[in-house]
């Protein structure tokens, strides 16, 4: 396919561009998937997971990529905690939901997606990029080709840092997610291994010298601070994993799309290109929306580029700014939440301190409102 027509290149082979891939190839689209040759790095495990919604699972469901259930595990209730005497509780079964989210092993899915594209004749895996009228940047937050266009990417630091690992936990987790907010970050503890499972995979979002500090500390300590900051809630934790660290920020390109303005650069060239994932934005994980958000920019590109007229390229600009200005929209009251509620959390002040759990306490007390967040998380 690579020496013949092509409708869409796309660079960046992670779950975003795997799953923009499928999408376009069950359009009958003809498409190129750039992976890089591997390199020498050494192999880690990858202990992050993904709290995916209603609408990302029938998405991956649709592909036939969904893992089963021991790698996505159904979160029937949630449990937020805030600095005083404050909480949030949400249940499916108040919903009648099937689950309020799904806690997904990322290394399954990412083999279920690595899977799909070698049986679909309509994607090639190609090691470079070739020519298309439209090209999908999927590389993620650091994405060289959207450097490489001049894109201003506006980053907003918040000088937290998120450490990821796993842990083996005393009790099961009865598919309950659990979240505290404390002086010392961010914990999230989500339920992994089925219905019946004793794993959770963590995310704690510090200051970075702490963060730093917790990734080099000795694991009985680092579990010992865990188990404290979760007030032993799931009683004795042992570490199944690496620890993991990256920044975290919220972010946004300012340019989504458009055409390549030098065609004598090195390397192939379409007419033009968009960007979806985490190389269009970024969101705080608090509310574990990053790779929803980059699923829905999947489905709206992959849905638009279905519809249009015989006579329009994928590489429309028409087509593609209507993309730019969907997401963009839909973002929006969703970024602002979580910045917010990052922000809110970050003061020490006793007066805020006071007033962010009085907000938590009458938002729990508020079904409608309840009901209104949880369905809008859930991309219902």
């Amino acid at each position: 396919m690579a020496q013949k027509f092509v409708d869409v290149c796309i660079r960046g082979a992670g779950i975003v561009g795997r799953a923009l891939a499928l999408m376009l190839a069950r359009e009958r689209l003809r498409v190129a998937l750039v992976v890089p040759p591997a390199g020498a790095a050494v192999a880690r495990t990858d202990v992050r997971a993904y709290a995916l919604n209603a609408a990302s699972a029938r998405l991956l469901q649709e592909l036939r990529v969904w893992p089963d259930e021991q790698q996505a595990t159904a979160v029937r209730h949630m449990e937020v905690f805030g600095d005083g005497d404050s909480s949030v509780r949400f249940a499916a079964d108040a919903h009648d939901l099937e689950a309020l989210a799904w806690i997904v092993d990322v290394p399954a899915l990412e083999q279920r997606l690595a899977q799909a594209v070698s049986y679909q004749p309509m994607i090639e895996v190609v090691s470079a990029p070739v020519p298309a009228p439209l090209t999908a940047i999927c590389e993620g937050r650091a994405s060289s080709t959207r450097q490489e266009l001049g894109v201003e990417f506006d980053v907003q630091p918040y000088g937290q840092t998120a450490l990821a690992t796993r842990l083996l936990c005393e009790r099961p987790h009865e598919q309950v997610a659990r979240q505290w907010f404390s002086a010392l970050g961010i914990l999230a503890f989500l339920p992994l291994g089925g219905a019946q499972g004793q794993e959770v995979a963590v995310v704690w979002s510090a200051p970075p010298a702490l963060a730093a500090q917790w990734q080099q500390a000795e694991a009985a300590d680092f579990v010992e601070m865990l188990q404290s900051l979760s007030h032993n809630a799931l009683g004795a934790l042992q570490l199944q994993g690496a620890r993991m660290i990256w920044p975290l920020q919220q972010a946004m390109a300012q340019r989504w799309c458009g055409v390549w303005r030098s065609e004598a650069a090195e390397g192939a060239r379409g007419d033009s290109w968009v960007l979806l994932g985490d190389a269009a934005h970024n969101v705080h994980p608090l509310a574990g929306q990053g790779l929803n958000l980059g699923l829905a920019d999947v489905a709206t590109l992959a849905q638009l580029l279905a519809g249009r007229d015989d006579w329009r390229s994928t590489g429309d600009l028409k087509l593609l700014r209507r993309y730019e200005r969907t997401r963009k929209a839909a973002m929006l009251p969703l970024g602002l939440a979580m910045d917010g509620i990052q922000q809110l959390f970050a003061r020490p002040e006793g007066r805020v301190q006071m007033l962010r759990n009085w907000g938590m306490n009458q938002f729990e007390r508020s079904s409608l409102l309840k009901r209104l967040a949880m369905r809008h998380a859930m991309g219902l």
